[in-house]
């Protein structure tokens, strides 16, 4: 299941994250989630584990252009000259001449200079495309009018209990893709015991996880579930053979609470605590 970026670059829907994943373990659980049938990978400067995901797909086996890499520039490396310099590097720990979508990982510090860097690089060739990460629609649509090239993808915390509604509307205006980190919530809000997604996931022969997942799917939302466990890797990527009703849509959808799970980015303790990451 693939989606066509703003720019006709082609990238899978359904991919494997390696946030949290530590740098010792990224090789193996890259080796398993592509022996498993995942096509894209995404990481980021910060997850301190880009070498081990390029070794995989390095001893993988399979072709660079059947892989999809998503990387992400930290804030410490943020202004035009140190992003240009951490692309480079991040295309040396990857092992590969081109990274295939490149984000902004946080909306603070110079995220313009950074972008430039990211939109010069993709004039080189360099990144096959561009986007954000954390972006709320003010950041998002500030950065989108005033810069050459907008981004392509957005990724923001998404799943059942938020669900992006309305800032996926204005993404679609701009023509940027909405993608999800965290789609499993990480567990939180008790998920995997919800008794909605529970007794849809029954009426298909699915796992909550599954159902949750396929939710989003079917709204047009990129996901990256994690996992270091073949067996849940692999449950996880079963989401494809079956599809919610309108219905089922819609009940799902009334559990959405328009509310973080994890950190408000408008928060000013959240804010320090992140230039205190620089």
């Amino acid at each position: 299941m693939k989606i066509k970026l703003s720019n006709d670059v082609t990238m899978p829907m359904l991919g494997y994250g390696v946030y949290q994943v530590s740098p010792q373990d990224a090789e193996r659980c890259v080796s398993d989630a592509l022996s498993l049938g995942y096509r894209m990978v995404d990481t980021a400067q910060a997850y301190h584990n880009e070498e081990g995901v390029g070794t995989a797909i390095k001893k993988s086996g399979l072709k660079r252009d059947e892989v999809f890499i998503v990387s992400k520039v930290w804030i410490s490396n943020f202004g035009y000259e140190k992003a240009k310099a951490s692309i480079d590097e991040s295309l040396r720990r990857l092992q590969t001449d081109h990274i295939d979508l490149m984000l902004l990982h946080q909306p603070f510090c110079d995220r313009y200079g950074a972008y430039r860097a990211l939109e010069d690089a993709y004039r080189a060739g360099r990144l096959r495309a561009i986007g954000v990460s954390n972006f709320f629609p003010d950041h998002f649509i500030d950065l989108a009018e005033n810069v050459d090239i907008k981004p392509m993808v957005n990724q923001v915390e998404t799943h059942v209990f938020n669900q992006q509604v309305q800032p996926q509307r204005y993404m679609e205006e701009y023509g940027c893709q909405i993608m999800s980190w965290g789609p499993l919530a990480e567990g939180r809000n008790n998920l995997f015991d919800n008794p909605v997604l529970a007794e849809i996931g029954r009426a298909h022969g699915k796992t909550v996880a599954q159902t949750a997942l396929r939710f989003l799917l079917q709204r047009n939302v990129i996901i990256i579930p994690k996992s270091v466990r073949r067996e849940r890797m692999a449950e996880n990527f079963q989401i494809l053979d079956f599809e919610l009703s309108d219905d089922e849509m819609a009940r799902i959808a009334k559990l959405d609470t328009k509310q973080s799970l994890f950190f408000d980015h408008h928060d000013g303790e959240v804010t320090k605590m992140f230039m205190g990451w620089r």
